[in-house]
């Protein structure tokens, strides 16, 4: 987060990246492109091997891109204006928002960031307009990820807590929001991060090429380039790989139109060869 805003557009923004965990951004199938009424039928239980560790998800609904791109604003907000949760809060806020992140075994003694903020201007960060309709959907995608258990599993240590907690008064506005110990390791430094500019975020208009972006930028370091097929693309949106031809014909042409969204917001990707990229990113801005 950079001390002075940045103005684009006409529009001042104060988030100018995020340093998010790894991990959460690499997890094949944590956000993801939903079915209309999948919500309803399905639950969340995805276990990921990160280098030497297991992460395990689980949750009563599945995530999809518009909670991706509520976690990445809420990563930046978290940044150097983000005040720290210690194991032993004094203020009652606090208590409650440690009790709803419910941190056990080795994340018991661990701290977490907290973010204060309001429904407007988060939903502005994140390039959303501050409307009815975007404030009930950003509580209902709130709920999602508070509710999202992560169990990490490294030989015989375990680390359990929520992804998130939040506190909101819906009479102003106003909110507050507890990230996981991992993700405030990440903001802080204290282990690797993923940088995710929030300009990119905000001008992203499309869901697929929202979640390819994020996986994108958690391998493919600012200014370095990694190659592709179309086929991996499509993965990041998609879980599954369908039989149907024309399924797939389908989803190939959502992950080309994804690329030329990319390019459009400064990415270089060339087709060395049949449905196989060159991806570049844009160095990070200062």
């Amino acid at each position: 987060m950079d001390k002075k805003p940045l103005k684009r557009g006409g529009i001042m923004f104060d988030l100018t990246h995020a340093k998010h965990d790894p991990a959460h951004c690499l997890v094949p199938g944590l956000f993801r492109t939903l079915m209309r009424g999948e919500r309803k039928k399905t639950k969340l239980d995805l276990t990921y091997n990160f280098g030497d560790e297991s992460l395990r998800f689980t949750g009563f609904e599945p995530l999809d891109a518009g909670d991706m791109r509520l976690l990445q604003g809420l990563v930046a907000m978290s940044g150097p204006n983000g005040m720290v949760l210690s194991n032993e809060p004094v203020s009652d806020i606090g208590k409650q928002l440690r009790l709803f992140l419910d941190p056990k075994f080795d994340a018991v003694d661990k701290d977490a960031r907290v973010v204060k903020s309001t429904i407007g201007h988060l939903l502005k960060e994140t390039g959303l307009e501050d409307g009815g309709k975007n404030h009930k959907g950003l509580m209902d995608s709130l709920h999602r990820l508070s509710n999202v258990s992560v169990l990490v599993t490294q030989g015989k240590r375990q680390a359990m807590y929520h992804l998130l907690s939040y506190a909101a008064d819906m009479e102003d506005g106003r909110i507050m929001v507890a990230l996981n110990s991992r993700i405030t390791e990440a903001v802080l430094g204290n282990r690797s991060h993923v940088y995710i500019p929030m300009h990119e975020v905000r001008a992203i208009k499309s869901d697929p090429t929202r979640l390819i972006h994020q996986r994108l930028c958690a391998w493919i370091n600012p200014g370095k380039a990694g190659k592709a097929e179309i086929d991996t693309l499509c993965g990041y949106v998609w879980t599954d790989v369908s039989d149907n031809v024309n399924t797939m014909k389908t989803r190939r042409q959502t992950a080309k139109k994804a690329l030329a969204e990319l390019v459009s917001i400064g990415w270089t990707v060339s087709e060395y060869a049949t449905s196989k990229y060159l991806i570049t990113r844009p160095k990070a801005t200062p």
